[in-house]
């Protein structure tokens, strides 16, 4: 005894003599009842705290209690100053803020193909090469007729691109959004970039680069209602298009221009009437409303062919369906009052179109039966306006002229005109 004494005082030291002597007397049975009261007590203390575990898990509220408490404990603890800084959301991240704002062209040709071009695809295309050819469009359309290029856009890739539809719907895309294609490509179709709707027909396009208060957009349909909207009044368009103008059954939109405010308008007809009048003429509208009155029709038959802003610089030519036009300064038309039936434009009742020219333009006139001859606008006199003009093209039998537009041909890549950011 005195040595197992001395055995368990020399292990563990802070034992007393006393406490080793009581130690000694303990009973082998009741050694083995302290270590099963151990036990015992440790698997109590398990089973509560599984019970607590489980009634914090089907229970929201005491689980949220018990997060809050240990991320109250956690700032307790660790606090320390913020070394970052939290905001309000300034805006929304943009598709503008990951493409670059740079220039390009955007052509349009006459079978409804659009594309981009990068400006850097025209610099190293040398002067004088055909517009036709150089715009990818030399193959024949679906109807077996050559395209051209009918409209050029010097734009930049956030601009936007307006389309108006002949039922009075307008689409809005960014420039961005317009495939890009090589100088050689054909583009893309309209009606599937914009996913058109049954029976919807483009009537007329523009580039705008914001949709600013101080511009107005004027709208004409074949009926001759004329209608001027603020293009503030376009900014907030959808996917799937917004009114642009409610048009009346059996009527359709014909034309579509931006001006400033303070222009002047002139409108053409079928039956070779027009009439010039101060866009001034004309109240601010908003989208969805009919307009007014731009000319009146003196026959049933009659409808207007074309719109045009007056243009000092420019003429305006004039086309009959039996091949004769003219072109005349726009000062052979005196300015008048809206909606009255107008002065003459051209002998002839069946005019095939009319635009505005400068000398350095040149045309394509088509006809119905699929012939399409380009000339010069220089070669077409300037001559009065109640004259029968002069022959434009040599017709076949049978044959006559249904239209006649702009052929945009870029000689040499403008300088891109960006906005500052």
């Amino acid at each position: 005894r005195e040595e197992a004494k001395q055995r368990l005082m020399a292990r563990y030291t802070k034992l007393s003599e006393r406490q080793t002597d009581a130690i000694l007397d303990l009973r082998l049975y009741q050694l083995t009842g302290l270590e099963r009261k151990k036990i015992e007590d440790e698997y109590a203390m398990l089973m509560k705290l599984i019970a607590e575990l489980k009634e914090i898990l089907g229970s929201e509220k005491k689980l949220l209690m018990v997060i809050k408490k240990e991320l109250a404990d956690m700032k307790e603890m660790f606090a320390s100053e913020r070394k970052t800084q939290l905001l309000s959301a300034v805006g929304e991240m943009r598709m503008e803020d990951l493409i670059a704002n740079e220039g390009c062209l955007v052509t349009v040709t006459h079978s409804g193909f659009i594309k981009r071009t990068p400006f850097s695809a025209y610099r190293s295309q040398k002067r004088g090469g055909k517009g036709v050819i150089g715009s990818g469009t030399g193959n024949a359309n679906a109807e077996g007729d050559e395209d051209f290029v009918e409209q050029l856009f010097d734009a930049s890739t956030h601009d936007y691109i307006m389309f108006f539809m002949q039922n009075g719907r307008v689409y809005v895309e960014k420039v961005y959004d317009i495939p890009e294609g090589s100088r050689i490509a054909k583009g893309r179709s309209i009606a599937n970039l914009l996913e058109l709707k049954e029976n919807e027909k483009p009537a007329a396009m523009l580039c705008v680069r914001e949709f600013a208060e101080d511009k107005f957009i004027v709208l004409a349909t074949k009926q001759g209602v004329v209608k001027k909207t603020n293009l503030g009044e376009y900014k907030n368009f959808r996917k799937g298009g917004t009114i642009g103008i409610v048009v009346d059954e059996g009527d359709q939109v014909m034309s579509a221009k931006l001006t400033k405010g303070h222009d002047e308008v002139i409108l053409l007809t079928q039956q070779g009437m027009s009439i010039r009048f101060s866009e001034e003429d004309m109240r601010d509208q908003g989208r969805a409303t009919r307009g007014v009155r731009g000319i009146t029709l003196k026959e049933k038959d009659d409808a207007v062919i074309g719109m045009e802003i007056v243009d000092k610089e420019a003429t305006i030519l004039v086309a009959g369906r039996d091949g004769y036009g003219k072109r005349t300064e726009f000062d052979e038309y005196r300015l008048q009052g809206r909606g009255g039936s107008g002065i003459i434009a051209i002998k002839s009742d069946n005019v095939a179109g009319a635009i505005a020219v400068r000398e350095s333009d040149e045309i394509m006139l088509i006809t119905q039966q699929g012939q399409s001859v380009r000339t010069r606008v220089n070669e077409v006199r300037v001559i009065g306006r109640s004259t029968s003009g002069v022959r434009l093209i040599n017709l076949a039998k049978g044959d006559s002229l249904i239209g006649l537009c702009r052929v945009a041909e870029p000689a040499e890549a403008p300088a891109a005109e960006v906005p500052a950011e």
